[in-house]
């Protein structure tokens, strides 16, 4: 197990002059927020300081002064995460990269623009379609950092047409847990030059180096689009349905799937019946929204005809098209609010993010509600159809906290293995963290999880940067 120094007054003076006394906190200064993240079922954990960085230079002094003394360091962003992967579980210094919030250029003639990790989501999306431009990737979470995306290699609404955050990261600055900065990768769109240590720490959660700047690929933005409900009697002839927009040749840009009772809990919370309940004098038991894009009215309109053809042939009630950008605006808002909405009635609250095959994904749901049953939980779920990446949520307002976790870890467990057995994976876009440490573990196998344990111990011999996260052991007695 890692044994940790506790940080002096000599070591927090030091720390304090790198940033100065009003980007400094410690004790009772600091802020509770960052004892965990947005899902604090999986507990607290206090810093001893936190220091807010706004450039390299100052997160390599402080690196170097943590790694010299055997301070653990935990990198945050804006703390939206869900597998409390930004907590400090062994305290020490909490560094956050908040302030380092500048987009510093945009190159036209490569489509690439250049970002402190510090950037929301929502900032640098809305600053690029300002430039007549798209960042594609397109997280639920429009607050959380770009850093923090790469740190989890987010996916998202958009990633059936365009891939994750991963497929936009050309380079990186990073400062390792000794202090040095590297720079990974280049602004171009390919290579095959050695090992890829820039997709490597992409997805790495913080525990191999502190991304301190990133340039992203940028697309220019689709001329038009056009969002559509899909609504079936049922799940599994919803998620069938799936495979056959893609064998259409539609492209879509999106396809989301939602049961009906999330729609039921979206539209409670929102106040406004976006997605209907009933189509044609029948239920609805689920639907698809799903949005394509293209240079022109007629493409969209001729996507739209084919699409009607193969859904009446699979079954569906309808196709809906959302006419009005105001109407599309609030039917993505409602999507985006579908976590909101569970949180907003749920007292206690766990979730997993698994990935499967999108033809598996009627056959794990059912298995996930046979377990809540069993196991009086209610289970909400939604996700993205059309990769296979579902959001599921274990629920209670009636247990208390200790029995809810000895209740959700049953279901966590079987759960996860039965995604094992379906050929699925752990996390589709939230990571591992400390939370799902364990099913990784068990995901990957024995030999797989030290080897990554082994990358983790070249980059970082001391284990002070975000210790007890991912395939990180080291805490562990």
């Amino acid at each position: 197990m890692a044994t940790y120094n506790k940080i002096t007054p000599e070591i927090a003076e030091q720390l304090k002059a790198v940033v100065g006394d009003k980007r400094f906190s410690a004790g009772e200064e600091v802020d509770p927020n960052y004892s965990h993240d947005e899902m604090p079922i999986y507990g607290k954990f206090f810093p001893e300081v936190t220091v807010d960085v706004e450039s390299t230079e100052e997160v390599s002094k402080i690196m170097k002064i943590c790694n010299d003394n055997k301070i653990p360091v935990t990198c945050r962003g804006a703390g939206t995460g869900l597998v409390g992967g930004c907590v400090p579980l062994a305290g020490g210094v909490v560094l956050c990269t908040r302030r380092m919030n500048k987009i510093l250029h945009y190159d036209m003639d490569n489509l690439v623009v250049r970002i402190q990790p510090g950037v929301l989501l929502k900032d640098l999306a809305a600053d690029a379609l300002a430039h007549g431009l798209m960042y594609p990737p397109d997280p639920g979470e429009k607050t959380a950092t770009v850093g923090g995306n790469i740190s989890t290699n987010a996916g998202g609404m958009r990633a059936v047409k365009y891939g994750v955050t991963r497929d936009y990261v050309l380079a990186l600055t990073v400062v390792l847990a000794d202090g040095r900065i590297i720079e990974l990768g280049k602004t171009v769109c390919k290579t095959s030059s050695g090992y890829s240590l820039l997709h490597l720490m992409v997805g790495s959660e913080g525990t191999l180096g502190i991304i301190t700047e990133m340039t992203m690929k940028l697309i220019p933005n689709p001329v038009c689009d056009v969002s559509c409900l899909v609504p079936f009697p049922d799940v599994d002839s919803c998620i069938k349905f799936v495979p056959h927009i893609k064998l259409a040749n539609l492209d879509p840009q999106s396809i989301e799937f939602m049961d009906a009772d999330i729609v039921t809990s979206s539209s409670a919370f929102t106040g406004i019946p976006t997605f209907p309940e009933r189509v044609k004098d029948a239920d609805v038991g689920a639907s698809l929204l799903v949005t394509f894009v293209g240079s022109d009215e007629d493409e969209l309109d001729q996507k739209l005809v084919r699409l009607g053809k193969i859904a009446e042939e699979a079954g569906a009630l309808d196709v809906l098209v959302v006419a009005t950008s105001s109407n599309k605006k609030a039917a993505w808002a409602a999507r985006s609010s579908f976590l909101t909405a569970i949180e907003a009635d749920t007292k206690l609250l766990d979730e997993m993010d698994v990935v499967v095959p999108v033809d598996k994904i009627p056959a794990f749901l059912i298995y996930i509600r046979q377990l809540g049953e069993e196991e009086g939980l209610t289970i909400r779920n939604f996700g993205h159809a059309g990769d296979g990446n579902l959001h599921i949520y274990c629920c209670s307002n009636d247990l208390e906290e200790d029995e809810f976790k000895r209740r959700t870890k049953i279901i966590m467990d079987k759960a996860y293995a039965k995604c094992a057995e379906l050929e699925g994976q752990v996390s589709g876009e939230h990571a591992i963290g400390h939370a799902k440490m364990q099913y990784l573990r068990e995901s990957v196998g024995e030999d797989v999880f030290q080897l990554m344990g082994e990358i983790k111990r070249v980059f970082d011999p001391n284990y002070i940067l975000n210790p007890g996260k991912v395939c990180d052991a080291s805490l562990m007695s």
